[in-house]
Formats: structure tokens, C-alpha cells, sequence
């Protein structure tokens, strides 16, 4: 169990925060107290329910030792201490994982990216089941998706999608989406019946805010160019797609799907400010040895971390060793939910034993 000491010390931390909310802090000082709030103020709301049933069971406890020949105010009193010991067990537990070391990323909004990887149109079809996947995974979760820049497959899906995802805890539950998918299925064009192999990938990117990312303009060649769909012909006259690239790290993004210059360079800002972040979340993380091990999967985007297997209706994760043959529930986004469920437990266990909690 963690040190009262511990606990102590974290309702002292809320308490300071609280109070320097209340003196008027300039703007950015404010933003970062109120981050720190609503971070910490959820698991001191549980300690502070914890400490309440503990002292609840001293009492409880007291009135058992005192109830001497009394047997119907002992039953109660037995009865209220089971009770008590089970809201004990159950807010312990949820205080341990509060402990954890925390992601900060993981309250953050995202930038989601399918590609299509080997399989040529299949693998662009696949692309397209996956975003579609995420997009009924986002709107049950009560999140909003806003596609920025879009590439559609000569038949149908994407060679590659990127769109912005936001809600609550939104990176928290996707981040471990990172990597490649693969898929095996008899495509519809194959007249013999045979299973193809193709493969998409996912890269979930947490968005980074202005005080997260500092760029500057001398930093940045803006081209400006014609949009085009399809077969190469051009979606409008005007040179309305922008392509940024960032010098310094070469990281380069482009956004075309607005008919309105101004609007796809802040939709390529929002993009490249995310991918900047990444690139440098990634660098921390490889100092980070033993975090970076017990993550799940190393959320590298070239790891093979799912197979779906539609002759078999079953989809497997590489890196728990979980198969579960709902398939077509897992592709529409109803059941994507358990797999992440599963990742996130993993996760967590990992964390507590690491932590000795």
C-alpha cells in the first residue's frame, strides 16, 4: 500500500494549486495550474474517500470490540465491516494506478494517421476499414473527428488519411494504436479464392498546444500549389493546397482538402506542430530505457502489432497474446473497445509490479 506520507503530500499539492488559482496568476501561469488540477484533483478526491472509509472502519471496528453480548448490533456492525472492507479494497486499487507514473500526453487530443502500406489496392481498402473503424470507435465515445488531408485508393478507402480527433482522454485510449495492421482476407477482385496478405499503418500523434511547441517563421518554406484528386486532374483553379516544411527538422506536411489556402495552412500548422511534438516525445522516450521497455509494444510505426483474419473472424494482438473471434464487431468500432481495454490492463499491471504498488 503507498505511504501515507505519500498521500499526504499529493492533497498538500491540490491544496497549493487551489490556492494559487485564486491569486490572480497571469495567463499562461493559470493555464498550467489549472492542467495541474485537473490532473491531480480526480485522484485526490479518492484519497480523500479512502481515508474517509478507513477511519469509517476504525470506527466499525471500535463498535464491534464494544458490542459485547449485543449479537443483533454485532451482525450490523460485521455487516457494515465487509462492506466497508470492499469500498477499502476497491479505492486502493484505484489509488495505486492513480500513482503511476502518468503519460501527460494522455489527455491530449490527437492526430490520426492510416496509411496504406504492402498490398496495393487491398491495402487502401484495408486503410479505409481501419479509419472507418476509429471513426465509429470516436463517435461512441461521444469524440469529434475532423478529417485535414485525405488521399483516396484508385478503388475505394485511402492511401492515406489524416485526421484530428478530440474529446476526453482521447490519446490515453488510442495511443496504443500505433503500428502496423495486417490483414488477410479474399479480396473481392480475386476470382480464385485465394487469401492476400496486405497491411496498413497507424501512427496516433497527441496534439501539441502553442506553449508545448515553439516554431518560427525562418523556420518554415510555405509552398502553395493546385489541389487535384483523383488521377492527378485539378479539384480547382486557384493555388489553394499548401505543403510546409520545417528546416530544421525536415519534417514536411501538406493539407489540400479546404478550397481555402487560409484554412489548409492552419490545418498543415495543427499537423505539423503535432508531429514535432511526437519527434520529440520519441527522443525523450529512448532516454527513458526502462519506461520505453514496458511500454506496450514500443509504439515504433514499423512493428506488426495486429492481424485481422476475416476466414476465421478473428483478430489477433501480437503484443498480448489476445485473440478474440469478433471480428466483425471489432472492424465497425463496437468492440474496439475490448482491445484496448486489454492493452490498458496489460499496461497498468506492467507499471504496478515496475513500481513495486
Amino acid at each position: 500500500m503507498i505511504a501515507a506520507e505519500k498521500l499526504e503530500a499529493l492533497l498538500a499539492r491540490v491544496a497549493e494549486i487551489e490556492h494559487g488559482m485564486t491569486q490572480n496568476p497571469d495567463p499562461d501561469t493559470y493555464v498550467k495550474l489549472s492542467r495541474d488540477y485537473a490532473e491531480l484533483e480526480p485522484l485526490a478526491k479518492k484519497v480523500r474517500a479512502l481515508q474517509e472509509a478507513e477511519g469509517e472502519l476504525d470506527d466499525v471496528e471500535a463498535m464491534i470490540a464494544d458490542a459485547g453480548g449485543d449479537k443483533d448490533m454485532k451482525a450490523l456492525a460485521e455487516a457494515e465491516r465487509e462492506t466497508l472492507v470492499e469500498r477499502i479494497e476497491t479505492l486502493s486499487q484505484d489509488v495505486r494506478l492513480g500513482f503511476l507514473p502518468r503519460d501527460s500526453a494522455d489527455s491530449r487530443n490527437v492526430i490520426l494517421e492510416v496509411r496504406a502500406g504492402t498490398g496495393g489496392d487491398e491495402a487502401a481498402l484495408f486503410a479505409g476499414d481501419l479509419f472507418r473503424m476509429y471513426q465509429r470507435f470516436a463517435q461512441l465515445n461521444g469524440w469529434k473527428m475532423e478529417i485535414l488531408s485525405a488521399s483516396e485508393g484508385e478503388v475505394g478507402g485511402f492511401k492515406e488519411v489524416i485526421a484530428s480527433v478530440s474529446g476526453q482522454n482521447v490519446f490515453a485510449r488510442l495511443k496504443f494504436e500505433s503500428g502496423v495492421h495486417r490483414v488477410q482476407r479474399v479480396p473481392d477482385t480475386e476470382s480464385g479464392g485465394r487469401i492476400h496478405t496486405s497491411a496498413a499503418t497507424v501512427a496516433v500523434l497527441p496534439q501539441a498546444e502553442d506553449v508545448d511547441v515553439t516554431i518560427q517563421e525562418s523556420d518554415l518554406r510555405i509552398d502553395t500549389f493546385r489541389a487535384s484528386g483523383a488521377g492527378g486532374q485539378h479539384v480547382n483553379t486557384t493555388d489553394s493546397a499548401v505543403r510546409i516544411t520545417h528546416i530544421p527538422t525536415g519534417i514536411v506536411v501538406g493539407v489540400q482538402d479546404e478550397r481555402s489556402q487560409h484554412k489548409n495552412k492552419a490545418k498543415a500548422m495543427q499537423l505539423l506542430r503535432a508531429r514535432i511534438f511526437d519527434a520529440e516525445r520519441a527522443r525523450l522516450a529512448e532516454e527513458r530505457t526502462e519506461a520505453r521497455r514496458l511500454q506496450v509494444g514500443s509504439g515504433d510505426r514499423s512493428e506488426r502489432i495486429r492481424t485481422y483474419n476475416f476466414p476465421q473472424g478473428r483478430v489477433t494482438d501480437h503484443r498480448i497474446g489476445l485473440t478474440l473471434y469478433k471480428l466483425p464487431e471489432i472492424v465497425s468500432g463496437e468492440a474496439l473497445g475490448e482491445v484496448i481495454d486489454a492493452l490498458v490492463l496489460d499496461y497498468q499491471a506492467n507499471l504496478l509490479a515496475a513500481e513495486g504498488l
